[in-house]
């Protein structure tokens, strides 16, 4: 397919580019000074985390902001080059639809940001106390179930958040995410602010806004506290929040420091009452967006060149009943699109053996091609930590999938037990307590078969290091959290979480395992499953219905009296 479309994504304007320019240069300065002794430790930390830079386990990790997860070929290639280059060949996809280099050396971020300048690209609010890059629905624009394109307000959003003085310094990191389907892929109840752009009654445009939601050591679902405002208004209230978190949230304790905590302690009546109150201050103002500038922005996405096509394809339809391989990559790695004759495609980053997430410097060259040859040179990172092509003509599937396959980037294994989502836990992070990949390994291994994973159906397992939760196990099926035991890595379990406009919070249901015995927890996990569930016109239960029908205690009896676990 011709990259016929003038592809813009965000625009830096002139502005933009001299001062992601100036702190590229501002940090080489600053780097310089400190390898040669200028600054202290202490006096570069902000520095550094106002660039996206931490120190990890082993090396520093630099992470590259995706704006809500929507990345250019010519991007991608970028990253491609750096992992490359300055890293050890491969770049890890998070859950906030962003990418890390683990391995850079710290005397080559300076560069690393100066190449990342040349395509439009930065670290800037990837750390640090301040708005984080806003997430969204990877299939935003093209959903067959979408309300309103939301990526036109991820992008004020962005704009808004970015350099704002007044939020620079919050009393902790906060997270925004956006989604405008009937199906919410983008986890806004388990974030500081959740917005779900749709139409009132009326027809008019506006946001359900939602506070408080978040994982990590106190997980809480998110509180509704406006059922609809005007999107003219939306950044006026959006300023009333971060208003009263900032002048009413905690500084004297990080652990307490989030809005969830504040939300909860204030109670959601009255941190509600607080935001109105603010928000009369300032509803009307300056901050006021006109529908010109909605225009303005929901044309950076431009009108796309679809052709007019059939819903279906006499040579696809043949290529899908002949092949059962291609057939099973079409049901799980396809999403429904809202124009006839093309598909959303996912490019799985979970091929067996491989740490979730990651892709190698081949594999994002392969993937910036495909995407210009077959989805007008767009593509996108998920929060589940795959990439995805978004327009994708039915008639090339096919050959796309051939392609993808060559590249380890067509597991069929979306929506499935193997498409685990786990942050990189104690191989990398400092703060993990536990590691993570290995046990994603091993989970694998015992699950690999594909038949077994679409027998089992849809399933999302969930891996965190720490209880920091960048793996969203209190959200997953199964959620598995790293914990220490006396210096030693044990791992707590979880079922019942999942994500979406029902969202809910995974239940323990015992004692934590040790390494090797925590494969063996799931797969005990998955027997019960399989007895258990139930069919209703030749349709069985999905797991988390099973979950939620028999309770806790057959999983419980059944992990806990294991052979193996019983001998471990």
């Amino acid at each position: 397919m011709p990259a016929d479309r003038n592809l813009i994504l965000y625009r830096y304007d002139s502005l933009d580019r001299s001062l992601v320019a100036e702190r590229v240069a501002q940090f080489r300065d600053q780097t310089r000074r400190f390898l040669t002794g200028e600054l202290t430790e202490d006096e570069f930390r902000p520095l550094r985390l106002q660039n996206g830079l931490y120190v990890q386990r082993h090396a520093p990790m630099l992470r590259v902001a995706i704006p809500y997860g929507m990345l250019s070929a010519p991007q991608l290639r970028t990253l491609a080059h750096i992992a490359r280059t300055y890293d050890r060949g491969y770049g890890h996809f998070t859950t906030r639809q962003n990418l890390q280099f683990n391995w850079p050396r710290l005397e080559a971020i300076p560069d690393i940001l100066a190449e990342l300048a040349k395509v439009e690209m930065h670290a800037i609010q990837t750390s640090g106390n301040c708005i984080r890059n806003t997430t969204s629905d990877q299939f935003a624009g093209v959903a067959h179930d979408e309300i309103v394109d939301p990526r036109p307000y991820c992008e004020l959003i962005r704009q808004w958040s970015t350099f704002h003085p007044e939020f620079a310094y919050l009393p902790r990191k906060f997270k925004i995410a956006v989604s405008s389907s009937v199906e919410d892929r983008a986890a806004t109840f388990v974030h500081d602010i959740g917005l779900h752009i749709l139409k009132n009654d009326a027809g008019d445009i506006g946001a359900r806004v939602i506070v408080g939601g978040g994982l990590g050591r106190t997980p809480v679902i998110g509180s509704v506290i406006r059922e609809f405002i005007p999107r003219a208004e939306l950044i006026n209230y959006l300023d009333a929040i971060l208003r009263v978190y900032n002048r009413f949230g905690r500084r004297d304790n990080k652990y307490k420091a989030r809005i969830k905590i504040l939300v909860r302690e204030l109670t959601v009546a009255r941190f509600t009452a607080e935001v109105e109150a603010e928000f009369a201050q300032l509803a009307g103002g300056l901050a006021v967006v006109p529908d010109q500038e909605f225009a303005r922005l929901a044309d950076f996405f431009g009108a796309t060149a679809y052709e007019s096509l059939a819903d279906t394809d006499a040579a696809y339809e043949r290529a899908r009943h002949a092949d059962r391989a291609f057939a099973r990559w079409v049901e799980q790695n396809t999403f429904g699109h809202k124009v006839p004759g093309y598909a959303a495609v996912t490019l799985s980053l979970k091929a067996p053996g491989v740490p979730p997430g990651d892709a190698s410097a081949e594999q994002m060259d392969t993937a910036a091609e495909l995407a210009e040859r077959y989805s007008f040179g767009e593509l996108r990172v998920s929060h589940e930590q795959n990439l995805i092509l978004a327009d994708v003509r039915k008639t090339d599937l096919f050959a796309l999938w051939q392609e993808a396959r060559k590249a380890g980037l067509a597991t069929p294994n979306i929506g499935l037990i193997g498409n685990i989502i786990c942050c990189p836990g104690g191989d990398f992070c400092s703060l993990a307590n536990a590691k993570s990949i290995p046990i994603a390994a091993a989970i694998v291994e015992r699950c690999e078969d594909l038949d077994y994973q679409h027998d089992l159906g849809p399933l999302d397992l969930n891996i965190s290091g720490c209880i920091n939760s960048c793996g969203h196990h209190h959200v997953g099926h199964i959620g598995i959290l790293g914990v220490d035991k006396d210096g030693a890595e044990f791992y707590q379990v979880t079922l019942g979480g999942s994500q979406g406009l029902g969202t809910s919070l995974g239940k323990v249901i015992g004692r934590s395992f040790a390494a090797h015995e925590i494969a063996s927890a799931v797969v005990a996990i998955l027997e019960v499953y399989v007895e258990q569930r139930l069919r209703h016109h030749g349709e069985a239960e999905t797991f988390l219905e099973t979950v939620r029908r028999i309770g806790l205690e057959p999983f419980r009896a059944r992990v806990y009296g294991t052979p193996a676990l019983e001998a471990a």
